[in-house]
C-alpha cells in the first residue's frame, strides 16, 4: 500500500480525493491513508471516526492524514484520535506543499478563502465517470447546514481551467463527466462578467464536441438560469437527469430551513423540465424530522414525491449540527425522524419502480462501470445481459426491472 484515499460524502470530496492522491504520490509518500471527512450529518462523522480507528488497528504502521469538512470545522478533535499523524484543512489539502514528507498539521480560516485553485486530475481510481470541480463554498445560510463553515465562501473555477481539466479527462478515455461543487448554481457570480452556470456549460459543450455525456451535481431549484433551461431542451449530451436540493415539501418548514424556494417552485421546475425534455428523471435531497416538523408538514413532503414525480430520493434523518440555528429549535424525537425517513425512502422506492416501468422495451445507452453493470442516461442502474468494456457506452434494450434497477440486453 502506498497512498490510499477514503472519501466520505459528496462528489466534490471524490474529486478532491484524486487531487490529494496525486500530490501525495508526487511527494513520494508511502504507507499513507488519507481520510477525507464529511460534516453534513453526525452519521457521516461517526463513519469517518470508525474508519480511522479501524485503520489504526489493522494498519498500525500507516500514516493517517485526516482532512475534509469535519476536520476543517474541528481540527483538534480529529487530530486527537488515536493513530492520526496530522490534520489538513480544506484549503491546505489541495496544496502540494502540505504533502511533502514531514509537513505539519495545517488548518487555516476557511472563511478568508477568496479563490479556488485549478488542479489537473487525469484518473479516478476504479470509476468509469469523472468529476470536475467548477465551484467551491457557499454563501447561503440554511439553518440546518454547517457546510459553509467547512467550505468557506462561494468561489468559481475559471472557464479555461474547467476546459483544460475536461480535455485531460477525455484524453484519458472518460466518456462521461460530472460537474460538481458545493452550490454549482451560484457559479460565476465572482468571475468577470458573472457568467451563469448555463453559459459556462454551453461553452464547454461547444468547445468539447468529443465529450459524449455531461451531468450536473445538485442544483438549487430557484437558480436554474435561462441558458441551462435551453440546454435541457436542446442538448442531448446533457443527460436527462437533474438532482434537486429540495430538503422539504412544506412551505413552513422550508422557511424555517431558510431555503429560497417553496413547494410550488419545485413542482413548477419539474413540470417545466418535463415539458422541455419528456421523460427526464429527478433525484432529490430530502430531510425527515426537521425541528418543529409536524405529521401534517411531513405529509406534505411525502406527497411532494408524487406531486413533483420525483424519481430517486436521497433521504437524511435530520441531524443536529453544533452552532447552526436549527440545532436550537424544538426537536423531533430521533426515533420519529428515523421512522419518517423510512417512509420517505419507501416512497422513493415506489417512485423509482414507477419510472422503471416506463422504460420497459425502451432503448437505453449505458455507461458500463463493470462488465455487467452501469447507469443509463436517466442515472438508473442497469444490469447488462452481455459483457461490456468498462468505461464504454453501450446500447441495449430494457427487458425488465426489479428492486435493483433496470435489466437490459
Amino acid at each position: 500500500m502506498t497512498v490510499e484515499v477514503l472519501s466520505f460524502g459528496c462528489r466534490l470530496n471524490t474529486y478532491e480525493g484524486e487531487v490529494m492522491r496525486g500530490h501525495a504520490q508526487t511527494a513520494g509518500l508511502t504507507k499513507t491513508v488519507i481520510v477525507n471527512t464529511c460534516a453534513v450529518t453526525a452519521e457521516a462523522e461517526r463513519q469517518a471516526r470508525q474508519t480511522i480507528r479501524r485503520i489504526g488497528r489493522e494498519q498500525p504502521d500507516a500514516t493517517i492524514v485526516v482532512t475534509g469538512c469535519a476536520a476543517q470545522i474541528d481540527p483538534a478533535a480529529w487530530g486527537a484520535l488515536p493513530g492520526v499523524a496530522r490534520v489538513l484543512g480544506n484549503v491546505e489539502k489541495l496544496d502540494a506543499a502540505h504533502w511533502v514528507a514531514g509537513a505539519p498539521s495545517a488548518v487555516s480560516d476557511i472563511m478568508t478563502a477568496t479563490e479556488t485553485a485549478a488542479h489537473l486530475v487525469t484518473e479516478f481510481a476504479g470509476r468509469a465517470r469523472a468529476f470536475v470541480q467548477v465551484q467551491q463554498g457557499c454563501d447561503h445560510r440554511c439553518t440546518f447546514c454547517v457546510i459553509p463553515f467547512g467550505r468557506g465562501p462561494s468561489r468559481s473555477v475559471p472557464m479555461g481551467a474547467i476546459l483544460a481539466q475536461c480535455r485531460s479527462l477525455i484524453g484519458s478515455g472518460y466518456r462521461e463527466i460530472v460537474l460538481t461543487g458545493v452550490d454549482i448554481t451560484s457559479y460565476g457570480s465572482d468571475l468577470p462578467g458573472q457568467p451563469p452556470l448555463g453559459q459556462m456549460v454551453r461553452r464547454l459543450l461547444a468547445l468539447l464536441p468529443e465529450l459524449a455525456r455531461l451531468r450536473l451535481s445538485s442544483l438549487d431549484p430557484c437558480e436554474i438560469d435561462a441558458d441551462l433551461w435551453a440546454l435541457i431542451a436542446e442538448e442531448p449530451r446533457l443527460m436527462p437527469h437533474l438532482h434537486l436540493s429540495i430538503q422539504a415539501g412544506s412551505d413552513l418548514i422550508l422557511k424555517r430551513m431558510k431555503r429560497r424556494h417553496l413547494r410550488a417552485d419545485v413542482i413548477a421546475v419539474a413540470r417545466r423540465a418535463r415539458d422541455l425534455r419528456p421523460g427526464i428523471a429527478f433525484g432529490a435531497d430530502l430531510i425527515a424530522g426537521f425541528p418543529t416538523e409536524t405529521e401534517e408538514a411531513f405529509a406534505e413532503t411525502l406527497a411532494l414525491v408524487e406531486d413533483a414525480d420525483l424519481t430517486m430520493l436521497h433521504v437524511f434523518p435530520y441531524s443536529e449540527r453544533a452552532g447552526t440555528p436549527a440545532a436550537r429549535m424544538p426537536s423531533v424525537p430521533k426515533a420519529l425522524r428515523k421512522e419518517r425517513a423510512g417512509r420517505l425512502r419507501a416512497a422513493g422506492t415506489r417512485a423509482a419502480a414507477r419510472f422503471d416501468e416506463t422504460r420497459l422495451g425502451q432503448t437505453v445507452h449505458v455507461l458500463a462501470e463493470t462488465e455487467t453493470r452501469g447507469h443509463c442516461e436517466h442515472f438508473r442502474p442497469v444490469r447488462l445481459a452481455h459483457a461490456a468494456v468498462p468505461g464504454a457506452i453501450v446500447t441495449a434494450t430494457v427487458t425488465g426491472a426489479d428492486a435493483l434497477g433496470l435489466i437490459a440486453a
